[in-house]
């Protein structure tokens, strides 16, 4: 029953994400005055197909549930035979600033769905874990600084700001403390003790853990959340608008957090071992929707940033490829050849299997080492 759970969850939680990424470029297509041939969910030959009357487009659902793609006019490829009367609706006749935008739109998309995702929960209202500390290990940080079991951290604020801003949960505080290590700032605590007494104590760069260490950076750090009472948490709920601004919030930090994991792969900052794929994937969908409906949310609207966050990367096949390609356009006034666009593809193919099985290979080293 819980594989069942499991594979219905995967399943579920790339055809939310993938939908909407593919659908805000058909929709900025559509706006843009492009004609959009086909829109897949998933790769391969499909199994089911819609066309309406009334519309130029083909939906499909095909097998291999890894992806989708919108097939748009274009008279760059040469399968595609255009009609005199259709030119002007082809994606290469439009001008720069639109076919950046139609490519630009599946990653935003992906964005505004988290906020929504996020918004919708903090507005159902959520249970929140107070962000009161355990007793750090004796050779962490905060040991070293004088924090204590059952201090409750009050306030925050990077190193080189000068306000503090309210923590209101241990998981906004976890975020914070993430966008320090990864950023290299260090950063400022206002805490009140179990006694009643205030106090600020002070994080320095220098103390930070490194993401590339196979340790925990909280424990390291020694700022690790007190597991209370039920009957000592609290619920969260606010309106629509602040919601929204809440959420939009949360994105942006979850964003640049995602972002520096991301560049640390690349510097060596981050270990390789993070990458996961499509087994963590649906081990996570699988235990939070089993968790509840506002779990399962949660991890979707991460995932969802995630996905937008990796359709940036300037990588050919990525939509950050393209916009690479338009960049060199706006800088140089012409265009890359198609010929050579072609071989950058076949190198992005490459790279792109092999980070996959890279990620795959993680995936079975958790679930299947002893």
């Amino acid at each position: 029953m819980q594989a069942l759970i499991t594979f219905a969850a995967f399943l579920l939680t790339l055809c939310i994400v993938v939908c909407f990424h593919e659908f805000g470029h058909f929709l900025a297509a559509r706006l843009c005055g492009v004609k959009v041939l086909r829109f897949s969910l998933g790769f391969g030959k499909p199994i089911l197909t819609f066309k309406s009357k009334h519309s130029a487009t083909e939906w499909t659902l095909a097998p291999i549930p890894l992806g989708g793609y919108v097939k748009l006019l274009d008279g760059r490829d040469p399968q595609q035979t255009i009609r005199e009367s259709e030119q002007s609706q082809a994606f290469d006749a439009k001008p720069l600033w639109k076919r950046s935008l139609i490519v630009f739109a599946g990653p935003l998309a992906n964005f505004i769905l988290a906020i929504f995702l996020l918004t919708s929960i903090y507005v159902a209202g959520v249970v929140q874990l107070p962000a009161r500390l355990q007793a750090p290990p004796l050779d962490s940080v905060a040991a070293s600084l004088g924090i204590v079991q059952g201090d409750q951290v009050l306030a925050w604020r990077m190193q080189a700001d000068n306000d503090f801003e309210p923590v209101i949960s241990w998981n906004a505080l976890r975020w914070n403390v993430m966008d320090a290590i990864t950023s290299k700032e260090g950063f400022v605590l206002r805490v009140q003790d179990p006694s009643g007494r205030q106090f600020t104590t002070e994080f320095l760069p220098s103390q930070l853990p490194s993401m590339s260490s196979s340790g925990d950076p909280f424990s390291q750090l020694g700022i690790l959340p007190v597991i209370p009472p039920v009957s000592e948490y609290w619920n969260l709920k606010l309106d629509p608008m602040s919601a929204c601004r809440y959420a939009t919030r949360r994105v942006y930090l979850i964003s640049k957090v995602s972002l520096r994991l991301m560049a640390g792969l690349l510097t060596g900052e981050s270990s390789l071992k993070q990458l996961g794929g499509p087994l963590s994937i649906a081990n996570m969908a699988g235990r939070t929707a089993q968790v509840g409906w506002q779990a399962y949310l949660a991890f979707l609207s991460i995932l969802s940033i995630s996905i937008g966050l990796l359709n940036l990367v300037p990588l050919p096949m990525l939509d950050g490829g393209q916009l690479l390609y338009d960049a060199w356009e706006l800088v140089s006034g012409k265009r890359i050849s198609t010929s050579l666009q072609e071989q950058f593809q076949k190198v992005g193919f490459i790279l792109l299997i092999s980070i996959s099985l890279l990620a795959l290979f993680n995936d079975l080293q958790r679930y299947f080492s002893p």
